[in-house]
């Protein structure tokens, strides 16, 4: 498993194509935050109109699939509901990592980039997201190259784990 970080940023988003772009969201997160908040941003306000239409409702457990996009620069996207953010915690975090997992490589995604669950909104921390992110990879076999969507600020807190770990 590849293990990488990004900063939310829809520009360096550009330079690089991706098989996948994986958006966790809460039910009770409107308007999206993060990376799910740009790429609506950038799809002009397409996740939007399905939280609106209640075609995504982020209702734990849920997954929508949604088609390529030429606005952006990744096959597919992928929205994982998670349910309310009210009592988000480790081992919420633990079973949403699983189930993201776990749904990419049912879906035959071999890499993809993900701002983890809980980060948009500052609920998990983004060292303690990331050591979270690896104690579950280190629980399977899944071998998937996974770039971690940040803000600068937790993009550098990532990367210093990132360096400790190896």
């Amino acid at each position: 498993m590849g293990l990488h970080v990004l900063i939310a940023d829809l520009a360096k988003w550009d330079e690089g194509a991706r098989d996948a772009l994986l958006l966790p969201f809460f039910a009770d997160e409107r308007p999206l935050r993060g990376a799910a908040g740009l790429t609506d941003w950038r799809l002009n306000g397409r996740l939007s109109r399905l939280l609106r239409a209640k075609r995504a409702t982020g209702a734990n457990g849920e997954t929508v699939l949604l088609p390529a996009s030429r606005r952006l620069a990744f096959k597919r996207v992928m929205l994982f509901g998670l349910g309310d953010s009210k009592g988000y915690g480790e081992d919420r975090f633990r079973a949403d990592v699983r189930r993201i997992r776990e749904v990419a490589e049912q879906a035959g995604i071999a890499e993809y980039a993900i701002q983890v669950p809980g980060r948009a909104s500052g609920l998990i921390g983004a060292r303690r997201a990331v050591e979270l992110w690896i104690d579950e990879a280190d629980k399977d076999n899944r071998t998937a190259d996974v770039t971690l969507i940040d803000d600068p600020a937790g993009t550098k807190d990532m990367a210093d784990v990132l360096r400790h770990a190896r």
